[in-house]
């Protein structure tokens, strides 16, 4: 295993057309966090494809800014505010979270609200590790080991004791779920993908009888984790929890496996990964479930659901984010294909159906 001194650059340039009024952003920050001196240095981070997030090196903080996209969203997302509430929630109970340090919901600002919290230096494994990153076999192996005891702890924060019970609606979170995934696709639909209807009916005649509830990310992927620099074995941080609320742990590991490639998946499947689960190491799909129900005695029960739940859910996000692209409300170039990709993850939905009989 290769260690690295420090974290490889993560932010770019700021993108035509997403750039903030720094200069409000400053005043009113200063206002919060009286001990910042000088004038930040403004980057904007590329991987996110839903809330815009920027690096604000002042000379002696290092922070990171989070705000909505502009355009149309669902009137559930985005919610700056629920995002930061959970996190400050959550921070005593599971230290992976990053420190809150202020939020603002004064529109006068930028437009929009936003918070900010600390910046976790670490390593962010995107597409693949970064360069000057090399993890044996076993190495990465432990990685994966180490990614899904993250997921394991997280589920098992008391969300009673942290005072998050009124975050979620309680029970039948796998009906709204599924409900709410199926309006938002239906909204955001496009003339060039697929209705989903047939799909949308099986999740909804296939709803499991049992239901359990925990904290769940919502987004729980390894490009939202950060990797101690010392040791890329280890999981030092959890970022991205704008989707995260009280549901059903299986439900999250749905949407997990739903970015899960592997190395001997089709083309279109290798083409859409943005983690490296390829990685030689990597437990596979099956292993993956197998190994969070060991670990938690959970029953899975008919994991066929969870699978084509997380499917569809992630073809409604790629949908949600075209749509978007489609009515020039972004020109995010990479956006461009996602319509492409719809069709595919329906496909994959439709398979496991058939496959399941």
């Amino acid at each position: 295993m290769t260690r690295v001194p420090s974290s490889a650059p993560e932010a770019a340039p700021v993108r035509a057309g997403e750039e903030l009024d720094i200069a409000a952003v400053d005043r009113w920050l200063k206002q919060q966090l009286p001990a910042l001196s000088g004038s930040p240095r403004v980057t904007q981070y590329a991987g996110g494809a839903s809330n815009w997030t920027y690096r604000l090196e002042y000379t002696n903080d290092d922070l990171i800014l989070r705000r909505p996209p502009a355009g149309r969203k669902a009137k559930s997302a985005h919610d700056m505010r629920r995002e930061y509430t959970i996190q400050k929630a959550i921070k005593p109970f599971f230290p992976l979270v990053a420190e809150m340090r202020a939020f603002c919901d004064d529109l006068s600002v930028i437009g929009s609200e936003f918070y900010v919290m600390e910046r976790i230096d670490g390593i962010i494994p995107r597409h693949d590790l970064p360069s000057g990153v090399h993890l044996t076999e076993e190495d990465t192996r432990r990685l994966c080991v180490s990614a899904l005891e993250t997921l394991v702890a997280l589920h098992a924060i008391d969300y009673r004791a942290a005072g998050l019970e009124g975050v979620g609606a309680g029970s039948g979170y796998v009906r709204r779920q599924v409900e709410g995934w199926t309006r938002r696709y239906d909204e955001a639909r496009t003339w060039n993908v697929p209705r989903g209807t047939r799909i949308a009916a099986w999740m909804k005649g296939n709803i499991p009888s049992r239901e359990r509830l925990c904290v769940v990310h919502n987004d729980f992927r390894f490009d939202n984790l950060v990797l101690d620099c010392a040791d890329p074995t280890r999981v030092i941080g959890v970022l991205d929890w704008e989707m995260a609320t009280i549901g059903d742990p299986l439900m999250d590991l749905g949407n997990s496996l739903a970015y899960w490639v592997e190395a001997s998946d089709d083309f279109v499947a290798r083409s859409m990964r943005r983690q490296p689960t390829h990685l030689p190491g990597m437990l596979t799909r099956r292993e993956v479930v197998d190994f969070y129900c060991e670990r938690t005695g959970v029953d899975p029960g008919d994991w066929t659901f969870y699978e084509v739940y997380g499917l569809f859910r992630l073809s409604a996000i790629a949908q949600q984010i075209y749509y978007r692209y489609h009515h020039k409300q972004t020109r995010n170039p990479a956006f461009r294909h996602f319509w492409f990709f719809v069709h595919y993850l329906h496909h994959r939905c439709m398979t496991a159906i058939r496959r399941r009989g």
